[in-house]
This record gives C-alpha cells, sequence and structure tokens, in this order.
C-alpha cells in the first residue's frame, strides 16, 4: 500500500530530487509525493530471488547491464517519477542521460532494457498507470509480478490466481503475455532464463 504524505501544494520533479531523504523510499505521482512502505517478507524474497536470477543471466551473457535499487525512472514532460523494485540498467546509455550525475534518474527507454514490479496493495498502479508510462518511454520489457492475485479478473482471471504478466514493446505498444503455475516464463531480454512462474511465487520457501 502507498501512502500520499500531507503536502497543500503538487511538487515538481526537481523539487521532489531536491527534497527526497536518503535510504527512504518516495515515488512522484503527477506531483504528489507517495511514500513507499517497507515490503512485507515475501516481496522481498521474491524481488531477491528475481534480481538474483536476472543478475546471474546478463553477467553469464556478458551484458553491460547493472541492477539499481535507487535509481529513478522519469516520464519526460510529467511530474512523476518512479522506483521500481527491480531496475535493469543498460550502463552505456546513462551518457546520454542529463539527470543521471546529479539525481540518479534515467528517461530513456535505451537506459532500461527490463523493469520489475512486484504487486502490493495498490495494485492499480502497477497494472494501469506505470503500463502507460512505461510504455510512452519505450521501456522494452515490463513484468508486473502479482504474486497474491490481487489484480483486476480482466488482467489474472476469474478466479483470481498468482499471475506474471510480461509486457513487451513491440512498434510502440505493450504486447502482455501472462503466466501462471508451471508455465515457463518467456522473457524477450533473456530468451534463455529457465523459470517457472511458481518458482518465483514459492522464492521464500526455496
Amino acid at each position: 500500500m502507498v501512502q500520499a504524505l500531507a503536502k497543500t501544494e503538487l511538487v515538481t520533479f526537481s523539487e521532489f530530487a531536491e527534497w527526497k531523504p536518503e535510504n527512504q523510499f518516495y515515488e512522484l505521482h503527477d506531483g504528489v509525493i507517495v511514500e513507499m512502505p517497507q515490503p512485507r517478507g515475501e516481496h522481498e524474497d521474491i524481488t531477491s530471488f528475481l534480481a538474483e536470477k536476472i543478475m546471474l543471466e546478463y553477467l553469464r551473457l556478458s551484458l553491460p547491464y547493472r541492477i539499481a535499487k535507487t535509481v529513478l525512472i522519469k516520464p519526460e514532460d510529467s511530474e512523476s517519477a518512479y522506483s521500481p523494485d527491480i531496475l535493469v540498467l543498460n550502463r552505456p546509455n546513462l551518457l546520454n542521460e542529463s539527470l543521471w550525475e546529479r539525481q540518479s534518474t534515467v528517461t530513456q527507454g535505451a537506459s532500461i532494457p527490463l523493469v520489475v514490479e512486484v504487486v502490493s496493495t495498490n495494485w492499480r498502479v502497477d497494472y494501469l498507470t506505470k503500463v502507460k508510462d512505461y510504455e510512452e518511454i519505450g521501456i522494452s520489457e515490463y513484468w508486473i509480478v502479482d504474486y497474491l492475485g490481487l489484480g483486476g479478473r480482466r488482467f489474472i482471471g476469474n478466479p483470481k490466481q498468482p499471475t506474471i504478466l510480461i509486457h513487451e514493446l513491440i512498434e510502440g505498444e505493450y504486447q502482455v503475455t501472462s503466466f501462471q503455475g508451471d508455465e515457463r516464463i518467456l522473457s524477450p531480454t533473456f530468451p534463455e532464463l529457465v523459470l517457472t512462474a511458481n518458482q518465483v511465487f514459492q522464492a521464500g520457501s526455496l
């Protein structure tokens, strides 16, 4: 769940970046500062497990990638900034990011091969708001990991069940594939990754 801080006025991204405290997680949603609470244990298990699997894969392939925890994603021409659960950075393109050095922020799809959001209570932000913004930025691959089956039935079925949705950017639009149970996840960025949806959901018990 996210909780908006009590503020009487909307803030700009520059004001937010200047204000944001160290070692605390906040996002900016259309000018509103939103506090990201401490995730529950299962959420952290899944996030860490996925980060490890993804890191092993890009290291195996000798790709110039790195996973960064505190970097923000900012849609251009927007007073929003997101702190995703897993952000894979394409390091060579950071030279083209004007906000990188001073504000640890990326705005270009070329800098972001893959981003992952592990769903918490306010699922609509991940399913609706971030899908739109990540698509507009041009992020080539976006995972929604809904391990509690919280999303709308139009996304994860009826009855609801834990689901991973992978959004692949094709001709400027996201095409979505869902994975449940023992189905193997198919990642466009890491096609040789061998991982099922259930392995992700059961990360805390592995």
